[in-house]
């Protein structure tokens, strides 16, 4: 893999979760950029940095032991990379603070350095959150590649943080250069809320959460074809989101030991809170994690899962294969993986690879609903 090479730190980056002959680098042109703009304008050891939605550390692990760093993001796996790749390039963990984006990272910071998310709604929470964090004089600097720059980005930084300032484009990168003004308090819309008729529930949406507004159709799909179990089975709801699937089939079997996890923090506190609204106090474990790879072998009876179909900008089935080979490995003999997909995607021929038997439970013009037994 290709190092890192910035003003700040010479790095060996690698992308979370692993994979053999990786395609894609931990870092791109927007890093570089923003790095190269940071060290232009002078960086003060003692100088708080904010960093949010670093995708695997490659911007905190370069400016540790160059400020106090802190960085912030929804991605459990983002974590994970700066993690991994701290210890790779022998700093210390603790040259970096990690704070979920399911809690405010508190200031004052001197510098703010944010790579846009793909969801805007992430960053509106992520510069609402920003008020009363910023130090006299902080400076606010948002990069992306071009193709992933939608307007609405600086739209939000101007009404956030004040007047915004563009940067020519370098390597197909940009960055947007924004100048904190005084501005009163701003009320979040975060976290939204739907309700369901069947089940008849009100779910909670922080503003990360998939499909925010509204149940994804493919759960949609899912729903009217639960299993149910009136045994104490153990059930895990793998990419959980909100927590919908879980929650509908423990409504449906009182006696089921449950786990939900997920990789984005606000989808996991969505979780926990639509849990307690549903089932009150009965025990469940609701965790962050990379999918079920802290799941012993062998302790599942059954795993329901809507997999997803991209990483960040990335679109493809990498991550949904590898859900599909840690529900094997988790589940016993003869337990199950239900899942729900697109047709196109051909998860039947997949799961025929890992599993000793494959049926179709049901199907719509757009999805179908999956059963693997091991």
């Amino acid at each position: 893999m290709p190092i890192f090479v910035t003003p700040f730190a010479q790095l060996d980056l690698i992308r979370q979760p692993e994979q053999q002959a990786e395609p894609l680098q931990a870092f791109d042109a927007a890093d570089e950029y923003l790095l190269a703009h940071l060290h232009e304008q002078g960086l003060a050891s003692s100088e708080r940095v904010l960093v949010l939605n670093d995708s695997f550390g490659a911007l905190a692990a370069s400016l540790a032991g160059h400020a106090r760093v802190t960085s912030s993001g929804d991605s459990h796996l983002g974590h994970l990379g700066l993690e991994v790749n701290l210890a790779r390039n022998h700093l210390a963990a603790e040259s970096v603070r990690f704070v979920p984006a399911s809690e405010t990272p508190v200031g004052p910071f001197d510098w703010v350095l944010i790579r846009i998310p793909k969801t805007l709604a992430l960053l509106e929470e992520q510069l609402i959150r920003l008020h009363g964090q910023l130090a006299p004089g902080a400076r606010v600097v948002a990069a992306a590649m071009v193709k992933h720059l939608p307007r609405a980005a600086g739209d939000l930084l101007e009404q956030y943080i004040g007047p915004v300032q563009a940067s020519l484009a370098v390597k197909k990168a940009r960055l947007l250069l924004a100048t904190p003004e005084q501005k009163a308090a701003p009320a979040s819309p975060y976290p939204s809320r739907y309700r369901l008729e069947q089940p008849p529930l009100e779910l909670v949406n922080h503003a990360n959460v998939f499909c925010r507004e509204g149940l994804d159709i493919g759960t949609r799909a899912f729903l009217p074809h639960l299993p149910k179990h009136l045994g104490r089975i153990r059930v895990a709801d793998l990419g959980c989101g909100n927590g919908v699937l879980g929650i509908a089939y423990a409504l449906g079997s009182p006696l089921a030991e449950l786990t939900l996890v997920d990789e984005s923090y606000m989808a996991v506190q969505s979780a926990r809170e639509n849990w307690r609204a549903a089932l009150g106090e009965r025990p469940v474990d609701i965790r962050a994690g990379d999918g079920l790879a802290e799941q012993p072998a062998d302790s599942l009876d059954l795993v329901l899962c809507n997999p997803p179909f991209h990483q960040q900008q990335v679109v493809g089935d990498f991550l949904a294969w590898r859900m599909f080979q840690q529900a094997r490995t988790a589940l016993v003999k003869g337990g199950e993986l239900w899942i729900v997909g697109n047709r196109h995607l051909g998860y039947h021929a997949k799961l025929k690879r890992l599993f000793r038997g494959v049926e179709q439970v049901a199907a719509t013009p757009k999805f179908v609903v999956l059963k693997a037994i091991k």
